[in-house]
């Protein structure tokens, strides 16, 4: 007899945050994989262990469900637009786990393809960013997250565009610089 469990949906997230950080292990990879909708698949023992659920709580949960407030919507679009290309995607993202707390990750995603190229789903890798790389980013993250309060998306896509261009960078480099250490 198997034991049913109800699947998490992004309701489910924590309602109460701390500022209580989890650090990833400098050797640690989370590896997810979700279908094309975000739904996860698999989930390795770190990724269990860094967000907090059980595996039978994680699996058949959308990815969103550890998506942290502090997120700009924009960093999400951008990760959707670019995969959906089957382009690879780099980015920091900081996730919520089930107990409140956080935790930084440098995210590589990629999209699974079949024999005949049609997308599957998707593979993340994500591995514990530089410190320097959190506080450059936080910074950023926070001017898009008012963008957004103020203008929604629209006004947090031009304003990274805008940093961008000012930096004489595009989102690539500035995001494989931050994770080398090269201050942007």
């Amino acid at each position: 007899m198997s034991i049913k469990h109800k699947k998490l949906t992004k309701n489910d997230a924590p309602k109460t945050i701390t500022n209580d950080e989890r650090v990833m292990n400098e050797n640690d990879f989370i590896v997810s994989k979700t279908d094309t909708k975000g739904v996860i698949t698999y989930a390795n023992r770190i990724f269990v262990q860094m967000s907090g659920y059980k595996t039978e709580e994680i699996i058949g949960a959308n990815h969103n469900l550890i998506r942290h407030p502090d997120m700009p919507k924009i960093a999400f679009k951008l990760a959707w637009d670019t995969i959906k290309e089957e382009k690879e995607f780099f980015g920091f993202i900081k996730n919520l786990s089930k107990d409140g707390s956080y935790y930084w990750v440098f995210a590589y995603i990629t999209a699974d393809l079949d024999s005949r190229g049609n997308i599957l789903g998707y593979t993340s890798f994500r591995r514990k960013p530089g410190r320097q790389a959190i506080e450059e980013i936080t910074k950023v993250y926070k001017l898009l997250n008012n963008a957004e309060k103020n203008g929604g998306i629209n006004a947090s896509e031009k304003l990274l565009n805008k940093y961008l261009q000012n930096n004489k960078t595009t989102y690539d480099n500035f995001i494989h610089d931050l994770q080398l250490g090269i201050a942007a």
